[in-house]
Parts: structure tokens; sequence; C-alpha cells
């Protein structure tokens, strides 16, 4: 792989419900770009739908689209299910990533790029991490909220992740966003002075 592919790129990666994506909503007023690795896997299942109904059946495709809710419950709950799907999915995004990334490598300057199981999966080679972190407590109690589930079914997406501890001890940056949306707005304000 070119050696000068994600020479800009710092990965932002964290745990399920931490608040990557409000973090990437701020960095993009700050004139950051993001390659969304979740976007580009949305996209993908789409694209490839048709494949996904003779993988799994066709009661989780509807009118070409794949229903994400119905699949996350057999891909969450087994581990062959998720392999067979991040065997279909992630060499395409991958593919996808390095296009995105070339095109902003011609601008010379920092973006991101946001992959939930970055340390997970370890299959882009970005020199930089930044975790958005919450503690497990906060973060189980924002699933909740966000998907309106159970304790119990939050704790099981949970469980399909790396520890965020973990995740915190591997990162070269750390974003705290366990108090509110004005302290998160400080600790974004402040990793930009340290990159730039």
């Amino acid at each position: 792989m070119n050696k000068d592919l994600f020479k800009n790129a710092i990965a932002l990666t964290g745990g399920i419900s931490t608040g990557k994506s409000t973090v990437c909503k701020l960095l993009k007023l700050h004139g950051f770009s993001i390659i969304d690795a979740d976007k580009i896997a949305h996209k993908l299942l789409d694209e490839n739908a048709h494949k996904i109904a003779s993988m799994f059946g066709e009661q989780y495709v509807e009118n070409g689209k794949v229903i994400r809710k119905e699949l996350g419950k057999i891909i969450f709950s087994n581990e062959d299910n998720k392999l067979k799907l991040e065997a279909l999915l992630h060499p395409l995004i991958k593919e996808e990533v390095i296009k995105e990334s070339k095109i902003l490598e011609k601008q010379n300057k920092k973006y991101f790029v946001d992959i939930p199981l970055f340390f997970e999966k370890m299959r882009y080679p970005i020199p930089k991490s930044l975790v958005v972190y919450t503690p497990n407590d906060i973060q189980i109690q924002r699933l909740m909220i966000r998907d309106n589930i159970d304790e119990n079914e939050a704790k099981l997406k949970i469980s399909n992740q790396m520890d965020i501890e973990e995740k915190k001890s591997l990162a070269d940056i750390l974003i705290d966003n366990s108090k509110d949306l004005e302290h998160l707005e400080k600790e974004v304000q402040r990793i930009i002075g340290e990159i730039i």
C-alpha cells in the first residue's frame, strides 16, 4: 500500500454511543473533512441488498433496501453472521475509504477517518488515532436512550466492540465526552490546537 496514502489522516474512533458523530459534526464546523466508514457501509449495504437477501434471507430486504435494524439483530447476536457480513462489506468499505483518502491527501491538510472498529479490525495503516471516550456506565445510558432499548440489549451491543477503557489506552489523542456539549466543544477546540 502507498505509504503516502493516509499521511494526513487521523483515525477517529470510540465506542457505540460515545459521541463520535457529534465530534465529527464539530470538526466539520471547524473546516475539517471527514471520511465516514459507517455512511459508506450503509450505502454499500443497499447496493448489495440482493447479496444480503441471498445470504441471510429475503425478510431483511424491502424495496431494494436492507432493513438495518432487523439485520442488526441477527448480526449482533451471532458471530458467524457477523463474520459473513464483514467478509462481504469490509473489503468494499476499505476500497471506498482509500478512494476518498486519495482525494483528500491532495489538499495536504489534516482530515479524519471515522472508523468505529479501527482497533478491532486494524485494516487501515493510519498513523494517528483519536478516541472519543465516555465511561461505560454513561455509554450504556446514552445507548438505551438513543436506540430506545433496555440495559441488556445495550450491553450486548457494546460487548461486540473492544472495551472503551482499552481503546482509551491505545489512543494517541483523547477526547473526553463524559459531560455536556459545552465541555465537548472545548475538548474539540483543545485537540484542534494540538494537531494543527
